[in-house]
């Protein structure tokens, strides 16, 4: 079992004083004394290897087998396993024997160690999380924040102007977009422009209703397969959307002076190319233009 981490490590006569001795005047040492033939070993020691990770640094976790190292069990008197010692400034000071719940092991641990302070989330990071799960009225709240601190942050400006965008504020996003002032953000500009040209679009064409009912008598209906697709974009449904242009730009791409090509590369810059359908419908118009 030997799986050294950063915080983790197995100990052998040779290197128990090091590892645990020496370290635990940095920080706390928590010492298992396990073996093999241990059930109740098995069942502890991810449990204490996943405490220790959370401690991030704060607490070390050493291993050792009673099978192997005999010397270190005589020395520290180990009768019944799983036994586990807690070491600090190179003495033994707090344990339990027997496997112990989560709460029973942090309740000795925060008697003698400090857990680490979160690390603030990024508001940003947050903010886009929340718009991509559709949450667009907290997305822009939190983005709302970012902007009262830093108005000229490029990357919060045109997520925010997505959001008024989802909620038919075009003019407003407009604004917002031609406040951005730097190339930095250029593929993420390009999409929200993207966006705001489907969505303006989508109030012009036919609902989508009216629009799959002039397919079904007339699938060869361009038009309709072209309008259909952005009221899709509109609503985010983007496969349905691509799988519609695609198809019409193989049956006739010359439609509207090339529309159907233009449409995709914008529907591409709104995903972004890293996205896994952008990826997928890149290869396809790939295969059909050669």
């Amino acid at each position: 079992m030997n799986q050294d981490t950063t915080y983790i490590f197995d100990a052998t006569a040779a290197t128990f004083q090091q590892l645990v001795i020496d370290k635990s005047f940095d920080q706390p040492v928590l010492v298992d004394f396990w073996a093999e033939w241990c059930a109740p070993c098995k069942v502890l020691m991810p449990l204490l290897a996943q405490i220790t990770e959370s401690y991030q640094g704060e607490l070390l976790l050493v291993k050792v087998d009673c099978d192997a190292e005999q010397d270190i069990v005589a020395r520290f008197g180990i009768r019944s396993l799983p036994t586990v010692v807690l070491f600090k400034d190179g003495q033994p000071i707090d344990g339990f024997t027997g496997a112990q719940p989560e709460s029973e092991i942090r309740k000795i641990l925060e008697q003698h160690v400090v857990m680490p302070a979160p690390v603030a989330a990024d508001p940003l990071k947050l903010a886009q999380e929340m718009f991509a799960e559709s949450h667009f009225a907290e997305a822009e709240a939190a983005l709302q924040q970012i902007l009262t601190e830093d108005n000229t942050n490029a990357a919060a400006l045109i997520l925010y102007a997505r959001c008024l965008a989802e909620r038919g504020e075009l003019g407003e996003a407009r604004q917002v977009l031609d406040a951005v002032k730097t190339d930095e953000h250029k593929a993420d500009l390009a999409g929200a422009r993207a966006q705001l040209t489907f969505l303006a679009e989508a109030k012009a064409f036919p609902d989508a209703a009216e629009l799959k009912a002039r397919l079904a008598q007339n699938p060869q209906d361009d038009e309709a397969v072209h309008q259909l697709a952005i009221q899709q974009l509109a609503r985010q449904q983007y496969e349905a959307a691509l799988e519609g242009l695609l198809k019409l730009f193989i049956r006739n791409r010359n439609y509207a002076d090339g529309l159907p090509h233009k449409t995709l590369l914008q529907v591409f810059d709104l995903l972004g190319n890293d996205h896994p359908l952008v990826t997928a419908y890149r290869r396809k118009l790939f295969a059909a233009l050669y």
